[in-house]
């Protein structure tokens, strides 16, 4: 009996989707694995590191929690949960952890976005106006990309509160519910990507500008500019795609301490509360969304890589637009 041929794109699909399981599961099982080698009672955490609670309560409250079980049922009952999308409780706030992420996400989504959204133009910008120029703007911008790549993102933000907020008076001290207040914590998370993207771009973008097209491009007539950043500019994000990885890890990494520096209100704040607190649940539901996010951004970067380039939508079957 032969074997039904199966499509090449359902095998990649499924690779795919195999893949991005895997992943997830990856990083939920070094989540609980982790949080396993922490010293410490767990118990402790949760009723408190003064609470007077005897031997008997103390076993109650393990017995609760299914802390009392094997590590394997643990385990276990951890991946069981997880497939359901029921992360339990936190243990400090005695909340679900599905509902509290809920609560939190909203905001460090707007401060990633908008972060995501003028590190690019940023690095978009100061690619075209310092490649293919005088040596002078370069190297002051390699400089400036340097020295902000190199200052932690808590120093940094530490620097811009102390002189747009204490010293000037222009833009408030911590989150109070304006636009206004997202202006610093924004700047502080998008300037440290900026910097590592305008470098990668700007090397792409010198390579592009010595590409056949971009001399049949001024041949018939266009402006440098015109050049730069309607023909050369798009070869020259493809290098910056590959660093969407390390983009993401930025944007979630920084936002714990964004959102601490300035007092805002996220998942930064609160999975550094509960590190700091050992709320297991908290730490677990948190390291699995990051997880999550990885893997849909990963597939939303393969579509850009065939919108950006048009030669790799040969075979996809996506129309040029």
């Amino acid at each position: 009996m032969a074997v039904p041929h199966i499509p090449a794109a359902i095998r990649a699909v499924t690779a795919r989707i195999g893949a991005a399981v895997l992943v997830v599961w990856g990083a939920a099982t070094c989540a609980f694995l982790a949080l396993q080698l922490i010293p410490g009672d767990p118990v402790s955490a949760i009723v408190g590191s003064n609470a007077l609670v005897g031997a008997e309560q103390r076993e109650e409250i393990r017995h609760h929690y299914g802390l009392d079980r094997p590590l394997a049922l643990q385990y276990g009952s951890y991946l069981k949960k997880l497939v359901s999308g029921e992360l339990g409780d936190s243990y400090q706030l005695q909340q679900s952890v599905s509902s509290l992420l809920a609560e939190q996400i909203g905001a460090t989504a707007q401060l990633a976005l908008w972060s995501s959204l003028v590190a690019v133009v940023l690095a978009a910008a100061v690619t075209v106006l310092t490649s293919g120029r005088s040596r002078w703007p370069r190297r002051v911008s390699t400089a400036v990309e340097l020295i902000v790549v190199s200052t932690p993102s808590f120093w940094l933000g530490i620097m811009l509160l102390t002189v747009f907020s204490f010293r000037l008076g222009w833009l408030p001290v911590s989150d109070s519910g304006d636009a206004r207040s997202l202006v610093l914590p924004v700047i502080t998370l998008a300037l440290p990507i900026a910097a590592v993207l305008t470098q990668v771009m700007r090397e792409g973008l010198l390579g592009a500008l010595e590409q056949p097209f971009s001399l049949t491009a001024r041949s018939r007539g266009l402006a440098e500019h015109t050049v730069r950043s309607h023909h050369a500019l798009r070869h020259a994000a493809l290098p910056a795609l590959t660093l969407t990885g390390w983009f993401t890890g930025t944007l979630l990494g920084g936002a714990v301490v964004v959102e601490n520096v300035f007092a805002r209100s996220g998942i930064g704040r609160i999975t550094l509360q509960a590190v700091s607190d050992r709320d297991l649940p908290v730490v677990q539901g948190v390291v699995a969304l990051s997880a999550v996010v990885f893997v849909l951004v990963g597939a939303l970067v393969e579509v850009l890589y065939v919108v950006v380039d048009p030669r790799l939508r040969k075979g996809t079957g996506v129309a040029a637009a």
